[in-house]
């Protein structure tokens, strides 16, 4: 009883007396090297993770947004165009860098792509699809025979073909210009072949089953999804035409 009355009696004078000195601090060891290095590299990893997100969002969302701008303000000028020259207000011409129609392809979504000269990156990179100029040269819808080539990307930048897997033997594809309706019906497809295949834009792509000359359609993007290692193809063969009226009334197909 009388050691711990000695006890309680030195820890009320601590209390008493706050200038007296506290118990020593415990020791802290220094982190070895190791665990600085640990440390270090999770930071890395943590940077490195942000900016690979940030480009993600870039690639997959943002570019889209910029593509979908670029090209609403081209189609519409397009459209403006063929308005004004059907009402007499313009020359019946187009020139082919502005755009010479739309493509319709329900199965992929309904909307319409524009259609200009070209499938350089740039070209394609403000969500439109473009006829080939090298290495085969397209064929265009109102010519009497050959294969009209298309490209557009299919992931990034509008994404125009994102959905090309979902077409099916039989579907439409309708392809819109100033005077006429040109209604394809798609016969084949091509899931995967080498990016160098330049047989598929062929005139008559014998690949396809073709070996006559023909009025086709052939759409082209990347495969899989999120690469370009492959190409995905499409063959569709010309089945008719319709003049467009004044309402611009979308064939059967689109409706």
């Amino acid at each position: 009883m009388a050691a711990s009355t000695g006890h309680e009696e030195q820890a009320q004078e601590q209390e008493r007396d706050p200038d007296r000195d506290p118990a020593p601090a415990p020791v802290r060891r220094p982190r070895g090297r190791v665990a600085a290095a640990v440390s270090v590299f999770g930071e890395l990893l943590i940077t490195a993770g942000v900016v690979l997100g940030l480009f993600v969002v870039y690639s997959l969302w943002w570019t889209n947004v910029l593509a979908d701008r670029a090209a609403d303000r081209q189609s519409d000028d397009v459209r403006h165009n063929w308005a004004r020259e059907a009402t007499g207000g313009g020359p019946k011409s187009f020139d082919p860098a502005d755009g010479i129609g739309f493509l319709h392809v329900p199965a992929m979504g309904g909307s319409e792509v524009l259609v200009k000269k070209g499938t350089s990156t740039s070209l394609l990179n403000d969500g439109v699809a473009g006829y080939y100029t090298d290495p085969v040269k397209s064929a265009l819808p109102w010519d009497e025979k050959g294969n009209f080539t298309l490209a557009a990307h299919r992931d990034g930048h509008g994404a125009r073909f994102h959905n090309i897997h979902k077409i099916r033997t039989g579907d439409a594809v309708v392809f819109e210009t100033r005077d006429t309706w040109y209604v394809y019906k798609v016969y084949k497809d091509l899931p995967k072949t080498s990016k160098y295949n330049v047989d598929v834009l062929s005139p008559v792509p014998k690949e396809s089953g073709k070996t006559k000359p023909g009025r086709y359609l052939t759409l082209t993007t990347c495969t899989p999804v999120y690469t370009s290692d492959y190409r995905y193809i499409v063959w569709a063969e010309l089945e008719r035409t319709e003049k467009v009226d004044k309402e611009r009334t979308p064939p059967p197909e689109l409706r």
